[in-house]
């Protein structure tokens, strides 16, 4: 009898530690997902962060190039005036020319 009682608690020890030894690979697992999933989130704040940044610089360049082009065509407008007043001006001084 005493070795039966003690093949049961042999067996039982196997077991129970076998147990505890899958337990303890199932959490390992849980934490090195856990772990990664955590990186990725990381990843995915930086990620969006940057991109954030970049759409803000980008904004930005693209209102200054904006209004470069504003002032580009102003300039070419009030140029143009000048040249259409001048224009203007000489037809004028050729016309009193001619006409004394």
């Amino acid at each position: 009898m005493k070795i039966t009682t003690f093949a049961i608690i042999g067996l039982a020890t196997i077991v129970s530690v076998s147990c505890n030894k899958e337990k303890l690979a199932i959490e390992k697992d849980k934490d090195a997902t856990t772990e990664v999933i955590e990186q990725r989130k990381d990843q995915a704040d930086a990620d969006a962060k940057y991109a954030t940044e970049q759409t803000d610089i980008n904004a930005k360049i693209d209102k200054a190039n904006i209004e470069a082009n504003k002032e580009s065509i102003k300039a070419n407008l009030d140029a143009d005036k000048k040249k259409a007043e001048a224009e203007a001006a000489a037809a004028k001084a050729r016309v009193d020319a001619e006409n004394p």
